[in-house]
């Protein structure tokens, strides 16, 4: 995988046209292709401290961060809402030969606007930081919207892909949400693409692309980047059959749904 990187990578020193996200993916603990992504959106911007913050981390064994953590050396805050996930995820990462000594912080939190700024900073991580990684299921955009203590250079977060692209929505705040509770809709939930782009945008992000199935999406801050990495559209980052079929088999189900506009 990574032999397949470094062919890439020799093949752009010859010729002026950059390989696609879909070319470079791998997975060794992301849920899809974004570990493969991630490593080359970094091999080219560079670091600054290598530090990652993950929210909605899971157990950590499948996770965005987890990579970078394990194999090239980041330090990292992870979170989840579940005690069982996080106490998993320390054990993992006390057993792993790369990460006994000097494990990342995993904490377990229900995070809401009014305590997501308090907890990251309170743990050690201000400013600025390479990776911020949201998949919330919930309350995203208002997550997002409210993290102000770091300044990450790249964010990777998931956004509704069976909203369609021209629809700028998300959910009501709640801060119970929970989307599998049984109160609503299971597809009730998160943020539309539009949505989360229009608030980055505000934010001084550009979203530059996604993994092959349209949902996880990459925005890199203006100035980082800008050679390498152009802003794309939302319609290409729908533009495969994973979304196409999500969109015309479930968005009629959840439309009328009260969902607020942005």
């Amino acid at each position: 995988m990574i032999a397949n990187q470094y062919v890439l990578m020799k093949k752009m020193m010859t010729y002026s046209e950059m390989p696609s996200f879909k070319d470079v993916g791998f997975k060794v603990h992301s849920e899809f292709e974004e570990d493969g992504i991630l490593l080359y959106i970094f091999s080219l911007i560079g670091t600054t401290n290598k530090r990652v913050v993950e929210i909605c981390a899971g157990d950590g064994m499948q996770c965005m961060a987890a990579n970078l953590i394990i194999n090239h050396g980041w330090d990292g805050l992870l979170f989840d809402g579940e005690k069982n996930n996080v106490d998993k995820g320390i054990v993992f990462f006390a057993s792993n030969k790369s990460t006994f000594l000097f494990p990342p912080i995993f904490k377990q939190a229900w995070l809401t606007v009014e305590n997501i700024n308090h907890l990251i900073s309170e743990n050690g991580f201000q400013g600025g930081i390479d990776l911020l990684s949201l998949d919330i299921d919930g309350n995203d955009y208002y997550i997002m919207d409210a993290i102000n203590v770091v300044r990450p250079r790249v964010i990777i977060c998931e956004t509704h892909n069976v909203i369609p692209s021209d629809i700028a929505i998300t959910i009501p705040y709640r801060e119970d949400f929970y989307y599998r509770d049984g109160k609503q809709h299971e597809e009730f939930r998160s943020v539309s693409l539009l949505a989360m782009k229009n608030l980055l945008a505000k934010k001084g992000y550009r979203l530059v692309g996604s993994h092959r199935y349209g949902f996880n999406v990459i925005f890199m801050l203006n100035e980082v980047g800008k050679e390498y990495f152009p802003e794309v559209s939302i319609e290409s980052v729908h533009d495969n059959s994973y979304t196409k079929f999500r969109t015309e088999t479930a968005w009629k189900e959840v439309e009328n749904l009260p969902w607020v506009k942005i």
